[in-house]
């Protein structure tokens, strides 16, 4: 089983930047991939960006250019670096783990509010 805890989030005005870490324990033997995810009052849970154990990235387009996903795999913990925000970027910031011993839906963190002011 993989534990996740968020942290980073906060209150931010436009063009602000904030950095949110996610850190994995438990008892897993890899974690493939780890991914930010965030959900917005009345939508839908969307990936922000993915990077798998070998440093491959994926990005939502409205994050690209502005959002950095990294890991660190000896530490088990993923960061995303959050550039140039945007009202629209408000939302509960979900991390997710793809991790052995596997799991339908892959493994969340309780989640962390970012609150972009225009």
């Amino acid at each position: 089983q993989v534990q996740l805890v968020e942290s980073g989030g906060g209150l931010v005005q436009a063009g602000g930047s904030l950095r949110l870490s996610c850190a994995a324990s438990g008892r897993f033997s890899s974690i493939l991939v780890l991914a930010w995810y965030r959900q917005a009052p009345g939508k839908q849970r969307e990936l922000v960006a993915r990077i798998t154990l070998g440093g491959s990235t994926d990005y939502a387009d409205s994050v690209k250019g502005r959002f950095t996903i990294s890991r660190d795999n000896a530490k088990n913990t993923v960061n995303l670096q959050m550039n140039s925000l945007k009202p629209e970027d408000t939302a509960v910031y979900y991390c997710n783990a793809v991790a052995s011993p596997f799991k339908t839906g892959g493994y969340w963190g309780q989640g962390t509010q970012v609150t972009v002011s225009s």
